[in-house]
């Protein structure tokens, strides 16, 4: 389990000390964020929609995590996890608004229900996470939003919904970046290219494709010839809650395997 790593001298540990919170934490990317939150040091709060996956995440995470169950589309929910985080352990001081889905369809056949659960989960959940959060913010902290290497920027048959959400997740912490500054609050983004987690079998995919032979068509598009792993994704979130990003404000982490930022080979 992760707390044979945290024990002892916490020196060293790029979040030693530091309260975190992560939505959608308890699974995919997420809960490999977590584990790495955790295992540098970082006390944390969780949020997620399933009871049973947040249970079995406090298991592997163990039980000084802070497991709280809402839905990011609820702002009730998201003022209540908060409070409870900051009663917990304080103010907090990095913020990751991870919690998102992965579900697509042709223009003419999107329904209005889809185009709501989309943008409502991941463009309006996510503004107001960090909404919500900001009484709550100690000044100077890491605001990470999780955007997509290539959603918001190359045009693909039945993405249109979920690429305007990623595009303005993005425009979102351009924003939001300059209106914190005054707080010294960092908003930057981590956009992951094509990655192994549940949401890719989970989810709604194409119709009449497979969740896995999609990923298996995007797979070809990688230079790297394969998918990114959550742990390979927690790295870079790490990398931007800690100090080691201090000068980073408003930008964006691609972590792709080269698929936006390379000719791919043949």
């Amino acid at each position: 389990m992760i707390n044979d790593r945290v024990v002892g001298d916490k020196a060293g540990m790029k979040l030693a000390n530091k309260v975190a919170v992560i939505t959608g934490g308890n699974s995919g990317i997420g809960l490999a964020t977590a584990r790495e939150f955790v295992a540098n040091g970082a006390k944390l709060a969780i949020f997620g929609r399933d009871r049973r996956t947040l249970d079995h995440a406090i298991v592997n995470l163990g039980s000084d995590v802070l497991a709280v169950q809402g839905d990011v589309r609820r702002l009730d929910d998201l003022a209540h996890l908060f409070a409870a985080a900051s009663e917990r352990f304080g103010k907090i001081d990095v913020l990751v608004a991870n919690a998102g889905i992965a579900k697509f369809a042709p223009i003419a056949s999107l329904s209005e229900t889809l185009f709501d659960e989309l943008s409502d989960i991941m463009f309006k959940g996510t503004f107001f996470t960090v909404q919500k959060a900001l009484p709550y913010l100690r000044d100077g902290a890491s605001v990470i939003l999780v955007g997509s290497a290539d959603a918001d920027k190359l045009g693909r048959v039945g993405t249109s919904i979920y690429s305007a959400a990623k595009a303005a997740v993005r425009e979102l912490a351009r924003a939001m970046a300059v209106e914190l500054l005054p707080r010294h609050i960092r908003v930057n983004v981590l956009s992951p290219g094509m990655t192994d987690t549940p949401i890719i079998t989970r989810e709604g995919g194409m119709p009449g494709v497979s969740p896995e032979q999609l990923a298996a068509v995007i797979t070809k598009t990688i230079p790297l010839r394969r998918r990114g792993t959550p742990e390979e994704m927690a790295k870079a979130m790490l990398f931007l809650a800690s100090d080691d990003s201090s000068y980073c404000l408003g930008s964006e982490l691609i972590a792709d395997g080269g698929m936006t930022q390379l000719v791919n080979p043949a």
